[in-house]
């Protein structure tokens, strides 16, 4: 039987959610059924260092905001390459991947996807939407929100809608020795560490965070704030802006001796052990892979009450729940986690379990490739 090719199509491979789940699924699909491609629009390609080996990557550099060709060249590699499934993700990628696909006419499957929930499409990213509606088959949502969202946003029927949760290896995030990781960073053991593993743009909702650590250092709690992460490449979205913004606020604060800003790190498995549990403040979310990646390390994660967050972590039992701008709770529950080692150890052995049983890489892969068998068929 011949193996199904599909190409994955994505503004860039650099350190973000949608990039990551890429990683995961290339990396755990059955390469007996299934030969993946995945094209970039970007030459900034760093997380595909992480591609097991034999997959292959196209990259069509995107010179500008409104380069049209791109179209072009993507409609000859799908005319080249004669692949069966298209699946795109982001924007620009999404758009180009519905045009490319039908100037081919190939009769290549086309795939769409939803990775957030609750944001602002701008007029002519709602127009660009609604053109090209009838050129896609169906849409991978990773939450049952971010699907219900996108349709209201872009009028497409429900039934396109597949959602696939996002995938965390657990193999790779472990729960790991955290002496021997803090002594890496240079961080003692008997250190209160608090982790916030996001890109430095407006959805993540940093000054949320600021605003009840300091709360919580005026309530006598010692504590160091670990940041990962760093703004997009080149600034893009404003995150340059937000970047500075975050950072004078920082620099203002009671705790500001006691930040450590670590960048982007393509071995975050290593560091998620060091933290004594995370907090993710999102403004909005699809399926976060840092609420998962850090659960499958055993640490405990706080987030907002956006998206799915609620589905993957149940609230006092393997992490916290908080409403968005509640700065009152997201204090308290830093500090009951802060002062109660019995707590902890309990969510954290709760959260490794819940990756493993729901929320596997495997899973994600099996879904996936589900999808793109029954998407040839219609």
């Amino acid at each position: 039987m011949e193996k199904i090719k599909v190409l994955i199509v994505i503004s860039n491979m650099e350190f973000g959610g949608a990039q990551r789940q890429i990683v995961e699924l290339v990396n755990n699909v059955d390469r007996n059924k299934f030969e993946l491609h995945v094209c970039s629009l970007s030459n900034y390609t760093p997380l595909t260092e992480q591609f097991k080996q034999g997959t292959s990557l196209h990259i069509i550099h995107k010179k500008s905001k409104f380069d049209f060709s791109v179209v072009f060249k993507l409609t000859k590699l799908i005319r080249k390459q004669r692949f069966d499934v298209i699946h795109s993700y982001l924007f620009d990628a999404e758009i180009a991947s519905r045009l490319a696909a039908k100037l081919s006419n190939t009769g290549v499957a086309v795939i769409g996807s939803e990775r957030n929930a609750n944001y602002t499409l701008k007029p002519i990213q709602k127009k660009a939407y609604f053109i090209t509606k009838n050129l896609v088959s169906d849409i991978i949502a990773n939450s049952q929100s971010g699907a219900d969202y996108n349709a209201s946003q872009t009028q497409q029927p429900k039934n396109k809608y597949h959602v696939v949760y996002n995938g965390v290896d657990t193999t790779r995030f472990n729960i790991s020795d955290k002496k021997h990781i803090r002594e890496n960073l240079g961080i003692d053991i008997n250190t209160k560490l608090i982790g916030m593993f996001a890109s430095f743009k407006l959805q993540k909702n940093h000054p949320f965070l600021i605003a009840a650590l300091e709360q919580l250092k005026q309530k006598g709690n010692h504590f160091k704030l670990l940041l990962v992460g760093d703004m997009l490449h080149g600034g893009l979205h404003g995150s340059d802006d937000y970047t500075e913004r975050v950072k004078n606020e920082i620099a203002n604060s009671s705790f500001a001796e006691d930040v450590i800003f670590l960048g982007n790190k393509d071995n975050i498995e290593e560091i998620y052990p060091a933290c004594d549990f995370t907090v993710l403040p999102s403004l909005f979310e699809g399926t976060p892979n840092v609420v998962l990646e850090s659960m499958a390390c055993g640490i405990p994660c706080i987030a907002t009450n956006v998206s799915d967050n609620n589905r993957i972590i149940e609230h006092g039992h393997s992490g916290y729940i908080v409403e968005l701008d509640d700065i009152k709770a997201l204090t308290a529950y830093m500090h009951q986690l802060l002062n109660d080692p019995v707590q902890l150890q309990v969510f954290s052995q709760n959260a490794r379990n819940v990756m493993i049983n729901k929320f596997s890489s495997v899973k994600l892969a099996e879904n996936m490739c589900n999808i793109y068998k029954n998407a040839m068929c219609r």
